[in-house]
């Protein structure tokens, strides 16, 4: 599994994290490691929610010495017009984070509505089956679980191949950890907090 790295020296002093990489977002990361040669210094980075997208857009700004606006969607038209011109007159390239592109992104300003149909759009994918088993172990190792590898494949054949899942699952499952006072996950314990959460994706009674 790859990764990209955030430098130590992140200008926000924000920790070290790392973006995984597998199939559902390889595309567009691809995409925007590339930023040299795009038609213009903007691009637009999409995707489920919890995807990483921000983390993406971030760690991308800060190898390429650009900008990234996060919730872009939500933004002053007019701002992000601006700063759509100042990426093209620096060469700085820009990073937008949206819940999608245009025109499901529904852009009000002509001219802003024609400078982003022209940015490259990178669309991060729901995760495949190595990713998700990787970002559950990230939070089980983060949050000081122990897990056997039967345990965590047991969790990812009854949740949701998602990224809101598999984060709503990890946290239900450390919170029920800290209220037992016990970090280990067994199935029979995992089975029952993932019950009580509403996140198994049918009953289920067998290993």
């Amino acid at each position: 599994m790859s990764q990209l790295s955030l430098p130590l020296a992140h200008p926000d002093g924000a920790r070290e994290d790392r973006f995984l990489i597998g199939e559902g977002n390889a595309r567009a990361v691809q995409i925007l490691e590339r930023w040299a040669a795009w038609p213009v210094k903007a691009a637009i980075i999409t995707g489920p929610r919890k995807s990483g997208r921000s983390l993406l857009a971030r760690t991308m700004a800060t190898r390429s010495g650009g900008t990234m606006i996060d919730d872009a969607d939500l933004q002053s038209e007019t701002m992000l017009f601006h700063a759509w011109n100042e990426a093209q007159a620096s060469q700085r390239p820009l990073f937008l984070v949206a819940q999608d592109a245009p025109p499901v992104w529904q852009v009000q300003l002509p001219d802003l509505r024609s400078r982003l149909g022209a940015s490259p759009v990178a669309r991060i994918e729901q995760p495949d089956d190595a990713l998700a088993t990787d970002l559950l172990h990230r939070f089980i190792d983060r949050h000081e679980l122990v897990a056997h590898p039967d345990v965590v494949a047991w969790i990812m054949r009854r949740i949701e191949r998602s990224y809101l899942s598999i984060l709503r699952a990890g946290e239900a499952l450390e919170e029920d950890s800290s209220r037992r006072g016990n970090r280990r996950l067994s199935i029979p314990t995992a089975r029952a907090t993932l019950t009580m959460a509403g996140l198994l994706k049918q009953p289920d009674a067998g290993p």
